[in-house]
């Protein structure tokens, strides 16, 4: 076989072994090793394991994973879910489709120290779901929100999928998570409006809460004014300098647990889960950065990327079209698998495709501007019927709501998701503007 035909067939054997459910980290390893052999020897293979599994590991980068991540347990544990919501459902709650509106800020609110798209969604059912049904909210309105809203916990900065992404792209995390402002921004208002007008168009859907007063809206403010703090200080001292990304993730972890125990009642029981489940996440993560490491250079040897590359910038398409394409790909592998294996599944591929194609951007703001796309793409499969992630999540918390109901609830969403892919698109500018201040 030629280094070429090796490398389609790696690809395929990889989405072979995911089917069968194989761990995506040990069939992108396996897969990757077995490639590399095939390509060079079993001797190159050897010698590249014991050098690339020092130099991955050993950066002091990857340390910012861990600590994202023990920042979302401490405010999983500490129970700022609720202080979020109470705070949303107290300016909102009363509006029309309020409840929902609630549920949406504090989605944001809380992906914006949780960094998981699965983890803020089925946090945020626990206090938001029981609210909106005890207000005669329709189960579809209900789960559909539920499962959207939790879509922005990968899109709010901090996101581990962005730090993976600029980990493998060798792009700055702070610019990533700055990029991710405006779309996120965005992404918030839009889930907003399709509340909204949720809940003109089907009456009945969502009613409205009853009205709090201006005095007693004060409370559950000042409960979260120390949240928005960590991520203002988070995101701000990164962009200004005053710290980088793993120095600024130590701040927000370390700020997070102290609110978690002051806040939230957060006491031993709570930091021991919370210490024990980083330590498990971060070790599959880490398998997995290293099973796409080897797959990745297997690839390389294989030329598959570069042929694919030269060829598909030599066709007469439009850029854009190649583009769409590529985010069509996503949408629908965001269906059927976890974001971030499809990300690093994907990347070695759609990486070098992505640089060959002329924009009108320089190769840097290519590279910030797709990481973006690829965010919000992966965002929009996980609540696309049938197989969207988010929709079991919740389906999972809401046992005696029907599917096909939370399909309906969530279409509207997905509409949305589609116009604002479309938008980002066209307008780079969104995703550019505030890394070009930096």
């Amino acid at each position: 076989m030629t280094g070429f035909e090796i490398g389609l067939a790696m690809f395929a054997a990889v989405l072979v072994l995911i089917a069968l459910r194989m761990p995506v980290g040990v069939a992108m390893l396996l897969v990757g090793g077995l490639g590399y052999a095939a390509i060079t020897g079993w001797t190159p293979l050897l010698a590249t394991l014991r050098s690339m599994s020092f130099s991955k590991f050993s950066s002091y980068t990857l340390s910012v994973i861990p600590l994202f991540l023990l920042m979302g347990d401490f405010a999983t544990k500490g129970g700022l879910n609720r202080a979020l919501f109470a705070a949303a459902r107290a300016w909102l709650g009363h509006r029309r489709g309020g409840l929902g509106l609630a549920t949406i800020g504090g989605c944001a609110a809380f992906g914006a120290i949780c960094g998981s798209s699965l983890a803020t969604a089925a946090t945020m059912s626990q206090v938001a779901l029981p609210e909106m049904r005890r207000h005669g909210y329709s189960p579809a309105l209900a789960t559909g929100t539920l499962a959207a809203g939790g879509t922005l916990g990968i899109l709010i900065p901090p996101s581990v999928i962005l730090v993976i992404y600029a980990i493998y792209t060798e792009q700055s995390i702070g610019v990533m998570f700055i990029a991710a402002v405006i779309p996120g921004i965005l992404a918030t208002l839009c889930y907003m409006a399709v509340v909204n007008i949720y809940a003109r168009v089907v009456p009945g859907a969502a009613p409205p809460a009853e009205r709090i007063p201006w005095r007693a809206r004060l409370r559950p403010t000042l409960e979260v004014w120390p949240v928005i703090l960590v991520f203002v200080l988070v995101v701000t001292g990164m962009y200004a300098g005053w710290f980088s990304a793993t120095e600024g993730a130590a701040v927000g972890a370390a700020a997070t647990g102290v609110l978690a125990v002051t806040l939230g009642g957060m006491r031993w029981q709570g930091l021991k889960e919370s210490l024990l489940s980083t330590a498990e996440t971060t070790g599959l993560i880490f398998i997995m950065l290293l099973g796409a490491e080897l797959f990745s250079a297997a690839l390389a040897l294989s030329r598959v990327p570069a042929e694919l590359s030269s060829v598909i910038a030599g066709l007469d398409v439009p850029p854009l079209a190649i583009l769409f394409a590529i985010l069509l790909i996503y949408f629908i592998l965001g269906c059927f698998m976890e974001s971030m294996a499809m990300v690093l599944l994907t990347l070695p591929i759609f990486i070098p495709l992505m640089l060959a194609l002329d924009f009108g951007l320089t190769p840097q703001q290519v590279l910030v501007w797709f990481g973006i796309l690829v965010l919000v793409s992966v965002e929009v499969g996980m609540i696309s019927p049938p197989f969207g992630l988010n929709l079991f999540v919740i389906n999972a918390m809401a046992k005696d709501v029907p599917m096909g109901q939370t399909y309906r609830g969530v279409m509207g969403f997905v509409a949305s998701d589609v116009v604002r892919i479309i938008l980002l698109v066209l307008a780079p500018v969104l995703s550019l503007w505030l890394p070009g201040l930096w």
